[in-house]
């Protein structure tokens, strides 16, 4: 999968960068997940964090770059937000790019779902594909196939797996 970016940035202000549908993780796996980081000294960028006035959208697009690894959380309903995958596609870049480590946690989803795009998340990525061109959809369905592929966490599968992903992540940045 051919991926380039057009501008890099090679400051990295953060440890972590999530990908992640708020809805289906905010309150609970992602709270978790920053607490543990920032009780191992871990950075990670928090989209509340924007400040009023800025370009979200460009903003998104920085932080990933100035990232070390970022994590995607997979969930039913990731496909169903056009940002959550123009996000995947700028992770993907930046893992081509800049070497980015990238993680994935298949929350509440079956991996063969997200490879496939079938089931509810395919269904959540056909809306959303509705509105959208050839050429994104396209780009979209690589970028899932993809990071479908990388060996991950899967919540589906192992009891206590909410808290695991921080390991990976602090033997990732030694």
């Amino acid at each position: 999968m051919a991926f380039s970016s057009s501008s890099s940035s090679h400051i990295k202000r953060y440890h972590v960068f999530p990908s992640f549908h708020g809805p289906d993780v905010r309150k609970g796996f992602l709270s978790h997940l920053h607490k543990h980081f920032a009780s191992k000294g871990i950075t990670t960028f928090k989209d509340q964090g924007i400040e009023r006035g800025h370009m979200i959208r460009l903003t998104l697009v920085q932080a990933i770059r100035e990232s070390r690894v970022s994590i995607v959380v997979l969930s039913k309903k990731y496909a169903s937000s056009s940002w959550c995958l123009d996000e995947l596609v700028e992770i993907l870049k930046c893992k081509e790019a800049l070497g980015q480590i990238v993680m994935t946690i298949f929350y509440k989803v079956d991996p063969s779902e997200v490879q496939k795009q079938n089931g509810r998340f395919g269904s959540a990525f056909e809306k959303t594909c509705e509105v959208k061109t050839e050429e994104e959809e396209k780009r979209w369905r690589q970028a899932l196939t993809y990071v479908s592929n990388i060996a991950g966490e899967h919540s589906l599968n192992r009891a206590g797996s909410e808290h695991k992903p921080y390991k990976h992540v602090l033997a990732a940045l030694k």
